[in-house]
């Protein structure tokens, strides 16, 4: 086990505690760290720390620091790729998967191991789960797991991790999951091109292209038209925030007057928003630009 800086410790909520009842803790979480390294004891191991992760501020540098945790992570996650095409994961398999990759959120989501997953390329791992087309409902668990990853880097506004993320492709397979993943799959990739876009790099990245444009409007255009499924008020906020941060760029915006949904611009969608001011500025700031 790796020894952890002496700045390493118990969740706040435990401040109360003795140092007994802190080490004992420490220890809990290191014994199960130690057992995913041995395939017999790894399930549970999985299960239990998954939901106990947020019990302790520095899971990820205990995984990540940890000799031989991440190869087992990632041991987990390589054995169900053959079972994507066609697709035969079971749902017992898809949650155990599902548990590994809530250890490499954490590992994604912290200020001290976020560089070092991106300069091992561990998102890639997370693409195969992505590229897959199967609806069905072990495998879409998994693609909402994977982006759920993905939205954890983008979370902080850093330009490295949106630089890393465009030059690894991350627009086109989010744009497939927007095409035909799960509602809460939709949100959660709608929301990674929402925070690509919000940082000049992913804005410059698809205004640039005509044809990058053009895909990336094409599928935001189909989630608000699709009479079968109208987007949920937390997927028409990121769609909205999506086309109003396109229309900042003087060419994306003249575009916009042609192929911005109508029933954005009638007040289709008034009902979604009469309790969400926010999103609703938004739209009408979206409105004014594209009318300029």
């Amino acid at each position: 086990m790796a020894n952890l800086p002496p700045s390493l410790s118990i969740n706040p909520s435990f401040a109360d505690q003795n140092p007994t009842i802190k080490a004992q803790k420490l220890a809990s979480f290191e014994h199960l760290v130690r057992q995913l390294r041995n395939p017999d004891l790894r399930e549970d191991a999985l299960h239990d720390l998954s939901q106990r992760k947020e019990m302790f501020l520095y899971v990820a540098p205990l995984l990540w620091n940890s000799l031989g945790t991440i190869a087992a992570l990632l041991e987990e996650i390589v054995s169900v790729y053959s079972f994507l095409s066609p697709p035969t994961l079971t749902l017992e398999a898809s949650t155990r998967v599902c548990n590994a990759l809530a250890l490499l959120q954490c590992v994604a989501s912290h200020p001290d191991t976020r560089m070092l997953f991106l300069n091992a390329n561990m998102p890639l791992y997370l693409y195969p789960f992505l590229y897959t087309t199967s609806q069905t409902r072990p495998i879409d668990y998994l693609r909402l797991t994977s982006l759920g990853v993905i939205g954890a880097l983008v979370k902080v506004d850093d330009t490295e991790v949106i630089r890393f993320l465009l030059a690894r492709e991350i627009i086109p397979l989010c744009l497939r999951c927007m095409e035909m993943g799960g509602e809460l799959s939709k949100t959660v990739a709608t929301f990674i091109v929402q925070k690509s876009l919000l940082d000049d790099l992913g804005l410059h990245y698809i205004c640039t292209s005509a044809e990058r444009f053009y895909v990336v409007s094409k599928v935001l255009g189909m989630m608000v038209r699709s009479p079968d499924e109208p987007p949920s008020a937390r997927l028409l906020k990121h769609i909205i925030c999506c086309y109003l941060r396109l229309s900042d760029n003087p060419r994306a915006c003249k575009e916009l007057r042609h192929c911005l949904p109508q029933n954005l611009r009638d007040g289709t969608f008034s009902s979604f928003l009469h309790e969400d001011p926010t999103t609703k500025i938004w739209l009408q700031q979206l409105i004014h630009n594209i009318m300029r």
